[in-house]
């Protein structure tokens, strides 16, 4: 622990923060909580843990390299912030490599089993697929992708990079605030099954309070397992056996073969050019498409004169957000399966009769043309070292503490993915055997064009949150090349955050008079609590995390 706490000391990195904050240009501390954008020569990394990102520092300080601390990072996430992500869940990841001199991709999703159909479900009496149980669970691939990580782009082994969870997860720690309200508001969601009980649970009953001390030894043996062993043992071993044997006497669908054929897969990212930039967004079974529409949808307008979150701006980002999501529902998911191409969606001629039923007087309610599930339970994380790589990681169980399901002894919980399937026929996202779900987990990073015309890295960031994240990763840029905010402002600038049909969540600081307005236009504006920070789902839509890099400089912000 003092390791950590020595790191903390080189490179102030202040974490967890729910910002809420007065307009940019009104006087004010640098952030609401009198925070500004934190600079470092050689390396750094961004996450929502203290403990998480101390582990991943600690790597940087040994020599190890970006990727090497992001992994070391995501795994000590899945200890701390349990909840949220973990070896149960899948993994997705964007990586400026020096080496190669251009952007990687990385999709370490699972897939519905071989035994799980769209006909077995609607037998069973279902007309939406589950959230809970062994039903919704596909097959994790957050471990796949780490070790994927590691062996092409990393420096240190997969048991190094799991050498500070293990020990922590042994000797314990304090669980934090937020941590602690999140984890107290999921108890129902985990009390009934025996494993999660076991695992999450004071004596079976409750939460671990704020500051309580948290050990979790059964996750110290199974990374213990999968370093003396590898990988192998999770989706070809005694452990991948032991846990399909637990789902399918729980009555879930996915066999031995589902785990051993699993693999990540590196792809190459989608992008659209913005005012001399590129963001940069990883191809369906992701939305990240969704915010590529979206600025593509809004770059023909003079957002500047707009002004900045007035009614008019936020109008048009709003109605633009429900033509994308309108796309996104019925065109993407597993690209295996899709009909039309991402460049389709994003031509010249489809983004222009797009942009066309964009009412810019008139609110509208649009109904997406199929049903998914935009809840969502993520840990982003961001990490640059001293050569240059960048990496933008995103890691999810879906849903708070996932299916709910945790196989005795292992120490964590499965995801529940699954639920992002759709049960209506004829669409991308329709469930089917094999399939990947659609994904509501997005990491993105933005090139600057350079004289050239090459593309270089200029920011890596990400926001958490399930629909919010397309919504966020626009706003969020539009800040910083739009308003030339910095990136601290850039951060805390309130948002919006469209739900469905006519209503919208808007951040507290935004006045009475703009919300007025929005409602006269048709918006339904939502009680201010949706984004409190006792509901993770809606309170990740205040918080993003990124690295830009500078002249020699690593800046960073939550």
């Amino acid at each position: 622990m003092q390791k950590v706490s020595t790191s903390r000391t080189i490179i102030t990195l202040l974490f967890m923060a729910m910002v809420s904050n007065i307009q940019a240009q009104e006087h004010r501390p640098s952030t609401l909580a009198g925070r500004s954008t934190v600079y470092a020569p050689n390396g750094i990394i961004a996450t929502s843990h203290p403990l998480a990102s101390g582990a991943g520092l600690s790597i940087l300080n040994e020599g190890g390299n970006a990727v090497d601390a992001a992994v070391t990072a995501a795994i000590m996430l899945n200890l701390v912030e349990p909840h949220a992500t973990g070896i149960g869940g899948d993994l997705f990841a964007v990586l400026w490599s020096v080496r190669d001199q251009k952007l990687i991709g990385l999709n370490a999703s699972g897939r519905a089993g071989t035994k799980m159909t769209r006909k077995e479900l609607i037998r069973r009496g279902y007309d939406t697929v589950p959230l809970d149980g062994a039903e919704p669970i596909t097959v994790p691939g957050a471990l796949s992708g780490w070790v994927a990580l590691l062996e092409k782009h990393g420096t240190i082994t997969l048991a190094r990079a799991m050498e500070p969870t293990i020990q922590l997860a042994e000797q314990g720690f304090p669980v934090s605030p937020i941590v602690a309200g999140q984890w107290a508001d999921n108890v129902h969601r985990i009390k009934d099954d025996p494993g999660a009980s076991a695992t999450f649970l004071m004596d079976g009953q409750r939460a671990p309070l704020s500051g309580e001390w948290f050990t979790n030894p059964d996750l110290a043996r199974t990374l213990r397992l999968i370093a003396k062993e590898g990988p192998d043992v999770f989706y070809r071993g005694v452990l991948g056996t032991r846990i399909v044997n637990h789902i399918q006497k729980m009555g879930g669908f996915l066999t031995i073969e589902d785990f051993n054929t699993h693999s990540a897969d590196w792809i190459e990212p989608i992008s659209v050019p913005f005012r001399g930039y590129r963001l940069w967004e990883l191809p369906p079974n992701g939305q990240g498409i969704a915010a590529l529409e979206m600025l593509r949808i809004l770059e023909d307008y003079d957002l500047k004169a707009m002004g900045h979150n007035s009614v008019t701006y936020l109008h048009h980002l709003i109605e633009a957000k429900k033509i994308a999501f309108a796309d996104l529902a019925r065109y993407v998911g597993d690209p295996d399966y899709m009909e039309t191409a991402p460049r389709d969606l994003l031509s010249d001629s489809f983004i222009h009769s797009r942009r066309a039923q964009l009412n810019a007087a008139t609110a509208a309610e649009r109904q997406d043309p199929g049903e998914i599930v935009t809840g969502s339970d993520t840990i982003y994380l961001s990490a640059a070292d001293s050569e240059g790589n960048m990496i933008s990681l995103i890691n999810s169980v879906y849903w708070e503490f996932g299916s709910g399901v945790v196989v005795p002894g292992t120490g964590f919980v499965l995801q529940n993915r699954g639920a992002g399937f759709t049960l209506e026929e004829g669409l991308a996202n329709t469930l089917a055997p094999g399939k990947r779900p659609f994904h509501t987990i997005i990491p993105a990073f933005v090139t600057r064009t350079a004289r050239d015309g090459s593309d270089e890295p200029w920011l890596s960031f990400g926001v958490m949150g399930g629909s919010m994240q397309p919504q966020g990763h626009v706003q969020v840029l539009l800040n910083l090349l739009i308003f030339d905010m910095d990136l601290q402002q850039a951060i805390d600038a309130p948002r919006f955050r469209h739900r469905d049909g006519f209503e919208v969540a808007l951040e507290s600081p935004l006045s009475d008079r703009v919300r007025e307005a929005l409602e006269a236009m048709g918006h339904i504006i939502t009680p201010e609590d949706v984004t409190s920070v006792q509901d993770e789902s809606e309170a990740t839509s205040c918080r993003a995390i990124g690295l830009w890099q500078g002249r020699m400089t690593w800046r960073w912000f939550i």
